[in-house]
């Protein structure tokens, strides 16, 4: 399940850097441990995205503006996201660098149907490698035309759902077919506005920092049916659980997507109609950080 949690802004115009997913990493973290349910201290099928809203470009990061804005949290374990949003919802101020925000309700997106190719964004950096202490190898940059890049994807997704224990050895054999096509033309497009796909992320495991390299750009997957639930899902790449690697459909309207679900506080009343700035992006939206010009 995939459930958009809203919050309202209590700082209009305070900023996050434009490379937070570690803040939100650490602040659920935080969260799952706080609750006190010690079998889900460790649980890894999980996914986030990048905190969404009205942004404005800085030095500093981004500055947010809209009165509302959106975290999108996904798992196939509905006991657990329920978990994880009842202690959202026991912390009304919640600060994130110099973000103030206050959980206000949350909503259930309907799921799609999912093809034996679908065209998907990211919503989040897509990272490939898992580096190894004091290792840089994290950071190569691998072109996403290439099988490499394409066979890392496949390696680590198959690798993630045999360790769920949720597939058949039969199920596992017939996952094979796996390609991930990345559309170059908006790639190339990037380039030649000397804009990046490829960046250079923070991100904390067992409190030791790590460096690695992620993606945002749009590609179509081709494989089976169950392992583009698996990624839709659970994300796709390293570090989902940290908030890499989140999925959105592409060209996909976000009209009549969502139903309330049951999370909300109470008395809460929306003061303005929702729009376009507080969802996440989608095609039109792939993340360009305009502060940085080079993929390597």
């Amino acid at each position: 399940m995939r459930i958009r949690l809203i919050f309202s802004l209590k700082n209009k115009g305070a900023y996050l850097p434009f490379h937070h997913q570690y803040i939100l990493a650490q602040f659920l973290k935080g969260l799952i441990v706080k609750g006190g349910r010690e079998e889900f201290f460790n649980y890894n099928y999980f996914n986030f995205s990048g905190l969404k809203g009205q942004t404005k470009v800085s030095r500093s990061g981004l500055h947010y503006y809209s009165s509302l804005v959106t975290l999108v949290l996904s798992s196939p374990n509905e006991d657990f996201i329920d978990y994880l949003l009842e202690q959202v919802f026991e912390t009304p101020k919640i600060e994130l660098g110099n973000l103030i925000i206050s959980p206000e309700y949350t909503e259930k997106e309907t799921e799609p149907e999912l093809e034996p190719s679908n065209k998907f964004v990211c919503i989040s950096p897509l990272v490939l490698l898992t580096p190894s202490f004091n290792d840089e190898s994290g950071k190569r940059f691998i072109n996403p035309d290439t099988d490499e890049f394409s066979d890392l994807l496949y390696e680590s997704t198959l690798t993630r759902m045999e360790r769920s224990g949720w597939y058949t050895q039969e199920q596992m054999e017939s996952f094979y077919k796996f390609q991930v096509v990345p559309d170059m033309g908006y790639v190339n497009k990037l380039r030649e506005q000397q804009k990046k796909f490829a960046r250079i992320y923070s991100v904390f495991d067992m409190d030791v920092k790590y460096e690695v390299r992620g993606y945002t750009l749009p590609f179509t997957l081709y494989a089976a049916p169950e392992v583009q639930d698996f990624v839709f899902k659970c994300g796709l790449g390293a570090f989902t659980h940290k908030g890499f690697g989140m999925l959105d459909l592409a060209n996909h309207s976000s009209g009549d997507r969502t139903e309330p679900y049951k999370y909300k506080r109470e008395g809460f009343v929306p003061y303005r109609s929702r729009t376009a700035s507080d969802l996440p992006p989608r095609q039109k939206g792939v993340e360009e950080e305009n502060d940085e010009t080079t993929e390597n």
